[in-house]
C-alpha cells in the first residue's frame, strides 16, 4: 500500500547566474518572487513554485524537461520569437532558460490539469475554457470539469 501522489508542489533548477535567470523568467512570465537567500530564489508560478539554485552544471541535461502550464501558449510563443528565442513556430513549444533547463509549455485549455474556480479567480484567469478534448479526458477519468 502506498500514498497517492496528488500533484507537484515545486520544481528545482540549477542555474548558472541567478540574476540572469530571474530576469529571463520575468521577461516571459508573471510571477511573484517568493523569497531569495544567498544563491537561491523561489518564484511562484500559479499555485506552485520553482526553486532556483545558482551553481548548476555547465552542460544541461538534453532531454529532461518540465511542463509548465500557461493561460496562452501562443501568446508566449509570439513573445519568445519576437525576443529571438529559438522555438518552433507551431505545434509543440519548448524553450531553454539561460542555464539550459528545458521547459515544455502547455496551454491550460488543452490539458486535463485543472484548477478549482477559486484558484483560477485568484490567478486572474477565471475565463479559461477547456477544449473539447481536455473535457473528454477529464470525463473519462471521472473528474468533473468546471
Amino acid at each position: 500500500m502506498g500514498v497517492r501522489a496528488i500533484g507537484v508542489n515545486h520544481i528545482a533548477f540549477e542555474v548558472h547566474d541567478l540574476d540572469q535567470t530571474l530576469d529571463w523568467y520575468e521577461r516571459y512570465f508573471v510571477f511573484t518572487l517568493r523569497g531569495r537567500r544567498g544563491a537561491m530564489a523561489w518564484i511562484d508560478l500559479g499555485d506552485q513554485f520553482i526553486a532556483l539554485t545558482e551553481g548548476g552544471p555547465e552542460v544541461p541535461d538534453r532531454s529532461r524537461h518540465v511542463g509548465l502550464v500557461v493561460d496562452d501558449k501562443e501568446a508566449l510563443r509570439s513573445a519568445l520569437i519576437e525576443a529571438g528565442e529559438l522555438v518552433s513556430t507551431d505545434g509543440s513549444l519548448r524553450v531553454r532558460d539561460p542555464s539550459g533547463n528545458l521547459l515544455e509549455i502547455v496551454d491550460y485549455r488543452e490539458v486535463q490539469f485543472s484548477k478549482t474556480p477559486a484558484v483560477l479567480r485568484a490567478l486572474g484567469v477565471d475565463g479559461l475554457e477547456k477544449s473539447t478534448s481536455a473535457r473528454e479526458e477529464l470525463r473519462a477519468k471521472g473528474i468533473a470539469d468546471e
